[in-house]
């Protein structure tokens, strides 16, 4: 069995996220499905890890994973052969063999997700699965402001959204930008493991601070109150897309 590493995109819009699941379309389901028919074996039989479990309607462009596979393919006509039968919102960008040790999940050091707005005046038509749309201007710098109070390593168990969770809550956020370009408002944070539906929750707290329903200062108290009820709203999930894990 030889392990491999794969770089995957995907629009996940018509997906229920990255984790396989009984009889809905997941992108690991799709992925394995097409894995076991290139090897002649069953499905279940596959063990593909991701270096994350994106939400239900969360995008990737770049999501790594690993997998041991018996085949005598070359890792091109590997690519080309899941490629081929994979549906056309998800490709298989490279595929390299891998130490037998690399796991994509166990070995990432970090991660970069990006959340994208549009809050001008003429909505774009193209990439309107990619964005969250609102109808006010977002106050930038007062985003900007209250994003650096997350920088650095905290407690985020109030941009959780899992109430049971019984792990450490404690995270490090490198950096998290707020940048305007046109119409577009983009928030970009990297940091070395997220919690579930963090960049969603931390997102939707920056949009009611732009949109001046909270001081930019509150996300001080937001993060010191460890209380999930008292950060903002998850963001819809279509807005956020994981750019890169590091490793």
């Amino acid at each position: 069995m030889q392990n491999y590493r794969l770089e995957i995109e995907y629009d996940g819009t018509r997906y229920y996220g990255w984790e396989h699941q009984p009889n809905v379309d997941t992108i690991q389901g799709k992925l394995e499905n097409v894995l076991a028919e290139m090897c002649s074996i069953k499905p279940e039989n596959i063990e593909l890890n991701g270096a994350g479990r994106t939400d239900a309607g969360v995008h990737a462009k770049d999501m790594t994973a690993s997998v041991k596979l018996n085949t005598d393919r070359s890792t091109e006509e590997i690519r080309d052969y899941m490629n081929r039968y994979l549906p056309d919102d998800i490709a298989v960008t490279s595929v390299e063999k891998a130490a037998d040790r690399f796991h994509a999940r166990y070995n990432a050091s970090g991660k970069t997700y990006r959340y994208s707005i549009y809050d001008g005046k003429v909505k774009p038509v193209f990439d309107r699965r990619y964005y969250t749309p609102l109808d006010e201007e977002l106050d930038v710098e007062a985003m900007k402001s209250a994003a650096s109070y997350l920088i650095g390593e905290h407690d985020f168990k109030s941009f959780c959204g899992n109430p049971k969770m019984k792990k450490s809550t404690v995270r490090i956020i490198d950096s998290l930008e707020v940048l305007r370009v046109g119409g577009y408002v983009y928030i970009t944070v990297h940091g070395s493991g997220f919690l579930q539906n963090m960049v969603r929750i931390i997102s939707g707290t920056l949009i009611e601070i732009g949109l001046h329903k909270r001081p930019a200062d509150e996300m001080k108290d937001i993060l010191d109150s460890l209380n999930r009820r008292k950060a903002g709203y998850t963001a819809p999930a279509k807005g956020l897309c994981l750019i890169k894990t590091d490793y």
